[in-house]
């Protein structure tokens, strides 16, 4: 680092903040650097670091602005002016910059500090969020206000005083100021009254506080009430009686089953809650009541007479496992549309049966019922036969239940069911005839293990836009994560109108034939990955006429096997099929040599082996060219190196999308896309494509999007996307660039919609045309702010392009330093002869005298070319020998000899943590001049001090350089031989530490001699001249 570095240059610096600002003037720097204008006048300031809210400049339309995100930041105070420049300010997120120290990733202790008149400067501000900051007060807010968050702080008191003024507060969050993850001295206080006088609150959220009671003199226009997660355990009418207008209330979790909690849990006290009968008696409007995770047993009818309007009931994870077989409490609820009552098992038992409760039957307007989690392993016609006449069913939601027989018919009975999900059970097969209609003991249990109960389901992969949902089709059955192994029909009998069935995740092994699906005549879509399907039939699956889409994807082991074929000539037999994806089945060998279809849209055949397959000549070089109608293709993951024009040839025509993501292309021939003429959209993402300079994209392809991501492209030819008209969307990012030129576009440039460069190594020098051209097109470019970064030079690296220090632009500065070099070197000539005649004495004398000062200089120069001049070893065990060097030996050595001083590298202080012993142990060797030993004793050396020696062996040896000093505190013990022999050939180098004080002196002087020349010249010449260089 030269000694001007950082050094300031005024008049460059003033040029060009001048330029800048004029820049920023005439609108060609994005406006609210460092942050990014979005959509409806919102600023995003999300994740850069700030420490302090961004002054927009003047020049930016900051009246426009509605919304502003500084999420995540690490502002910890907010002045009166910050935004009183943002005239129309609705929107305010001061999420996360601040968080209490129990959030805090690092538990690093913060504290915000909120100004008085912060958010009274803005009187047009709306919504505001502080959720997450460590506050311990409610600052002063406008009476515009209409939603505030406090959730996750230090408030834990709230009283009238707090939100006086707020008269058009609506939204109203305190979530989690007090409970395990944010712990407090005490429960959140709600005066009485406290927020009475916001009369037009309508939601209220108090969850996760430890509060005890439900607060007193809330606003009686409060509709939603959220107290979750307390410790309410008692409630009666007194609680809720003047919330008439209440249309959601939710008091689940306050009196928990911890038998099922996914985080710490108090267990609920016996003989609670007390939920008085006519506690919901005052709330004829509710629609809405959570009473999930509230040690329920029983329930009893009362609590539910008034509620005529309730159309959502939670009743999850409680004990309402023997409740729901007799209740009548649902007998009233008309209305309701969403009954939720998961995982209201019994502890450790599955039920052989279960027979619902025949007040079920009332619920005629229920839609969705929910019974996941409540462990019955047998479904039959009497498990629902009390849903069977509902008019409204649709969604019917029974997996993790552990049942294991399942007579799938009974839903042929339910005319309006839409949606059935029996995925992750036990299902094997089709129930037998005894056990469908037979009667079995409903008292009947098994014990299950415990560890069961926390099983959910694993996450399945899809081919996104290549495989259709079933969301928008009239009926759909979920049997993913079972045990099937077979496909019988007769599993399938009376649901002739099933029209998407998911079998993912079985054991299905079997060869289909044509014959397994023969009921389902209406099927559409039919998902069978992850199985073990035997495609060895040409009519498989030709009896669902309607087929639409089929996936097969992870079906790789029957593809596995060595010596078998395997037949898709059965997709020329499915006249209706229009999407198939036989991704991941690793396909390379023993398959039909093409596939035919007039009716196939979309292919997924990625995951494959088609490097192989196509390297077995011609065999496979039509493989999809029967394909007439396909549109999309996608080739990823093939272990494809090269692409062939031939190739491309035979592909379909009708293509419009081709993905080629993932393989190991390092060439692509783009002439050859004249090929695929109606070709618009090409992903060529994670290849190894290094530069784009064979040609260019060909003139009058239909290319409207092209993703060249995550290669390895660090040049592109000129007018390389120029030709390319229709071009619209362009992925360059997470390359090699180090400038985009807009030579490479030409007229194309004012065309393109998305210019994605993020994850560039951009060159950010003075003058980069690239900033120019970013800046023409940066409504293209997204994240052009704060996402697109400097890769070089090394100060800037990581940092936005439009971060970069003036100081680094040196062409004017460079040009002024000149001048003022020549200026000095002309006043020097004119000076020195008059200098000379004038004192020509003085200045031969003060000549001499700095020449005599040189070599001392120089000396010392070549001594601060390591940053040590001694690494100090000794036993940190012997705490006489620890107390010596830390309190004598570096008090002399670093603070006592002034301008002198020596630099001694210690372990305890100048080791860097993260760093392994050995590591640090090396770098102070190497980075010292000498080793200073000091030892109370020679005849026993270990550990650290035995290395430490080893390794100066080592440096005697490779660098011919000894670099050893003694120091021996009790001069009166036993010298090794190694000390002795020593002390004979290089005497200066083992110091004694005297017993008399009067002799310390003389020891400091010679260790200071020893430490500062080198060994070479102790050596007694009698016996050797030293280690030496030839």
């Amino acid at each position: 680092m030269g000694p001007c570095r950082g050094a300031l240059h005024p008049l460059s610096l003033l040029v060009q903040a001048a330029a800048l600002a004029v820049a920023l003037a005439q609108g060609t720097l994005p406006a609210f650097l460092p942050c990014e204008l979005q959509r409806h006048g919102l600023v995003n300031c999300d994740w850069l670091f700030l420490k302090s809210v961004p002054h927009f400049s003047a020049a930016a339309p900051r009246g426009n602005v509605t919304s502003l995100s500084l999420y995540s930041n690490r502002i910890h105070h907010l002045h009166d002016s910050d935004f009183v420049h943002l005239s129309s300010l609705r929107r305010l997120n001061l999420k996360w910059n601040c968080p209490p120290a129990s959030l805090s990733p690092m538990h690093f202790p913060c504290h915000m500090t909120i100004e008085p008149h912060t958010f009274l400067a803005v009187p047009t501000l709306e919504e505001l969020n502080l959720s997450y900051n460590s506050i311990t007060t409610v600052p002063a807010l406008p009476s515009s206000l209409v939603s505030l968050s406090l959730s996750r702080t230090n408030i834990l008191v709230l009283d009238p005083a707090n939100l006086a003024g707020l008269h058009s507060l609506r939204f109203l969050f305190l979530d989690g100021n007090c409970y395990y993850k944010n712990p407090c001295p005490q429960a959140l206080q709600v005066a009485p009254g406290a927020l009475l006088g916001l009369g037009n609150l309508t939601h209220l959220s108090l969850k996760y506080n430890n509060l005890t009671a439900v607060p007193r003199g809330l606003p009686p226009s409060l509709e939603y009430l959220l107290l979750s997660y307390n410790h309410i355990i008692t409630l009666a009418p007194e609680d809720l009686a003047n919330l008439t207008a209440l249309r959601v209330l939710d008091v689940g979790g306050n009196c928990r089953r911890c038998d099922h909690a996914r985080n710490p849990c108090m267990e609920c006290p016996k003989g609670f809650p007390h939920l008085h009968p006519d506690t919901f008696s005052h709330l004829s409007h509710l629609e809405g009541l959570v009473l999930k995770d509230s040690s329920l047993y029983n329930l009893n009818p009362r609590w539910f007479h008034a509620l005529g309007n309730l159309m959502v009931l939670d009743l999850s994870e409680n004990f309402l496992y023997d409740c729901i077989t007799k209740t009548t409490a649902f007998q009233g609820l008309t209305q309701l549309r969403r009954l939720n009552l998961s995982f209201n098992y019994h502890k450790k038992v599955s039920f052989a049966h279960l027979h619902l409760a025949p007040s079920f039957g009332s619920l005629l307007s229920l839609q969705q019922l929910d019974m996941h989690g409540i462990f019955f392993r047998s479904l039959s016609k009497t498990t629902l036969r009390s849903l069977v006449h509902l008019p409204m069913l649709q969604s019917l939601h029974l997996q993790m239940n552990f049942i294991n027989q399942a007579q799938l018919s009974i839903f042929g009975a339910f005319p309006g069911l839409r949606y059935v999900d029996l995925s992750d059970n036990r299902i094997s097969g089709a129930m037998e005839l005894a056990a469908a209609t037979g009667e079995v003991d409903g008292g009947e249990r098994v014990r299950l293990p415990s560890g069961d109960l926390a099983l959910g389901p694993p996450g399945t992969p899809s081919s996104e836009g290549f495989m259709p949902g079933c969301k928008t089709l009239n009926f759909t059955l979920d049997l993913s994560r079972n045990n099937l192994v077979t496909i019988q029909p007769e599993m399938f009998a009376r649901l002739s109108r099933l029209q998407c069935l998911l079998l993912s995740r079985n054991s299905i092994s079997q060869a289909v034939n044509g014959s397994q699906f023969m009921p389902l005549t209406s099927l559409q879509v039919l998902d069978l990955s992850h199985n073990k399907l035997d495609l060895y039939h040409g009519r498989s699956f030709t009896e669902l006429p309607r087929l639409e889409a089929l996936d097969l994807s992870y079906n790789s082991q029957p593809f596995s096997m060595q010596g078998v074929g395997h037949n898709l000539s059965f997709v020329a037999q499915l006249p209706a099929l229009r999407y198939l994806s036989l991704a991941h089945n690793d396909i390379h060998s023993r398959v039909s040599q093409q596939l035919c279809s007039a009716s196939l849209r979309a292919l997924d055949f990625s995951g494959n082996a088609l490097s192989r397959m196509w390297a077995e000549g011609d065999l496979y070089l039509r493989f999809f060219r029967g394909l007439r109608s396909l549109v999309r293709l996608d080739l990823s993951q093939n272990r494809l190196h090269t692409l062939l024009p031939r190739t491309l040839d035979n592909l379909p025509k009708s293509l419009r999308l081709l993905r080629l993501r993932d393989n190991y292309l390092a060439f692509f021939n783009w002439s050859s896309l004249v090929l695929l003429p109606r070709l618009e959209a090409l992903d060529l993402a994670g290849n190894q494509l290094k530069a784009l300079s064979n040609g260019s994209l060909p003139n009058g392809t239909q290319l409207q999007r092209l993703d060249l991501s995550s290669n390895s492209i660090s040049f592109v030819a000129s007018s390389f996307f120029a030709l390319a008209t229709r071009l619209r969307e362009l992925n360059l990012s997470a390359n090699a660039l180090k400038t985009v030129e807009p030579s490479w576009f030409g007229s194309l440039a004012g065309t393109l919609k998305v210019l994605d460069v993020t994850g560039n190594p951009l060159h950010c020098a003075c003058g980069a045309a690239f900033v120019d051209f970013l800046l023409e097109v940066q409504a293209a470019v997204p994240g052009l702010p704060g996402h697109v970064k400097c890769g070089s030079p090394g100060q800037l690296q990581g940092r936005s392009i439009f971060a970069q220090d003036l100081r680094l632009c040196l062409d004017e500065a460079l040009s002024w330093d000149c001048f003022g070099l020549s200026l000095l070197t002309v006043a020097l000539g004119l000076a020195v002869p008059m200098l000379h005649h004038l004192c020509g004495w003085d200045l031969w004398y003060c000549f001499h005298l700095c020449l005599a000062w040189l070599p001392r200089r120089g000396r010392r120069q070549g001594a601060d070319a390591l940053p040590y001049d001694a690494f100090v070893v000794f036993d940190k065990a012997q705490s006489a020998v620890a107390d010596w060097v830390y309190n004598e030996l570096r008090v002399r050595l670093e603070e006592r000899r002034g301008r002198r001083a020596l630099r001694l590298c210690l372990e305890e202080r100048d080791w860097l943590p993260g760093k392994t012993l050995f590591e640090n142990l090396w770098a102070s060797v190497y980075s010292s001049r000498k080793m200073l030993f000091v030892l109370a004793h020679t005849d026993r050396v270990s550990g650290l001090l035995r290395a430490s020696f080893l390794l100066a062996q080592q440096r005697l040896l490779e660098d011919r350089k000894d670099v050893v000093v003694l120091v021996i505190l009790r001069p009166d013990a036993h010298r090794s031989r190694y000390v002795r022999l020593r002390q004979r050939l290089c005497r200066q180098s083992v110091l004694l530490w005297p017993h008399q004080p009067s002799g310390q002196r003389s020891f400091w002087a010679q260790l200071g001699t020893a430490l500062t020349r080198d060994n070479q010249h102790f050596y007694n010449q009698n016996f050797c001249r030293g280690p030496t260089t030839a």
